[in-house]
């Protein structure tokens, strides 16, 4: 009876173990799972909180970038070009050359970096460039004296460079414009193409931060945007420069923080500092109590000492509150 009776009881027990096995493998895999969605939503929003937080410095960057190529337009474009070609800028000087120069953005990746180009504007006259490709005919006697000249080898080189560019910009003759689309491409193509193949060599050059005077605070938003480093000017005119000019004269003022030329800022701290201000002075609390105790204790015996020299050194006086004088009373 009792070994009847106590199989089916170990089946139970056994039957119950195996069920409450389930139930926990149920809860700790809910709790796994409760764990790795909420690691997974907590990812989420960060990687949200940093979009955009990024997404807002882009465009703080890119509206202070914007400030900086309007006032290098406007302002101190002779300045920056007088780094970057000083023959160039001595030509824009001439008051019968009406030059214009343009700064633009480029760049495949954020931020940006500035270009510039410089056009001539003759009010519809037109210009004559004069190379010796275009004037020289293929079979003129000056060719072959330019051949002797320059030698076989420089020739041949100057010949092969245009059968290499042509299939590149299939426009590269005034031959080959058809459309206004074509007159476009040889244009472009004759602004970029170098000197010494009959171009103008004047395309978009790049302004590095070296072309840009440390005195500006154009040097410091390009900096800024170039390393991410903001400086200490900077960040005292940065919610003015943010702001969105409502008026034209907003706007201009904006153009003159940037192009104005100013000097270093230097803080220049004292040599000496007083007394006063030495008691006042907090330490970083690295001592010990006893030594602040020692410490403490030095400097009351010091001012006790301060405060009897200061009590013996003045003259006393006498009753009737005038003061008594030692050398008078030995003479008489």
């Amino acid at each position: 009876m009792n070994r009847s009776s106590n199989v089916p009881r170990k089946g139970i027990l056994k039957s119950g173990t195996r069920s409450l096995q389930k139930v926990h493998g149920v809860h700790f895999a809910d709790a796994r799972n409760a764990r790795s969605l909420l690691s997974m939503l907590k990812d989420i929003s960060a990687q949200i909180i940093q979009r955009a937080w990024l997404s807002h410095t882009n465009k703080m960057i890119f509206r202070l970038l914007k400030h900086a190529i309007c006032a290098a337009e406007f302002y101190v474009t002779h300045e920056i070009l007088k780094k970057v070609a000083p023959l160039e800028a001595k030509l824009i000087k001439d008051p019968t050359m009406q030059c214009k120069i343009r700064f633009r953005f480029r760049g495949e990746t954020f931020p940006p970096f500035i270009v510039f180009k410089i056009f001539l504007h003759t009010d519809g006259h037109g210009y004559k460039y004069f190379s010796g490709k275009n004037v020289l005919m293929p079979s003129s006697k000056a060719v072959v004296d330019a051949c002797k000249l320059m030698g076989e080898r420089k020739f041949h080189r100057i010949i092969m460079e245009d059968e290499r560019i042509f299939p590149k910009s299939k426009v590269t003759d005034i031959m080959d414009v058809v459309t206004m689309q074509d007159y476009v491409q040889y244009r472009s193509f004759f602004d970029e193409a170098p000197a010494f193949s009959g171009g103008r060599n004047n395309s978009w050059r790049k302004l590095n931060l070296e072309n840009i005077p440390r005195t500006m605070l154009m040097y410091d938003i390009v900096h800024y945007s170039e390393s991410g480093v903001i400086s200490n000017r900077l960040r005292n005119e940065m919610k003015f420069l943010l702001q969105r000019p409502v008026t034209q004269e907003i706007h201009k003022h904006q153009l003159r923080i940037v192009s104005e030329i100013r000097g270093p800022y230097l803080t220049v701290q004292p040599l000496y500092r007083p007394y006063k201000q030495q008691n006042q002075v907090k330490f970083l609390g690295r001592r010990s109590k006893q030594a602040q105790m020692k410490v403490e204790k030095m400097r009351k015996v010091y001012l006790a000492k301060e405060k009897n020299t200061s009590e013996v050194t003045e003259p006393k006086t006498g009753p009737s509150g005038t003061k008594d004088n030692y050398h008078l009373h030995s003479i008489f």
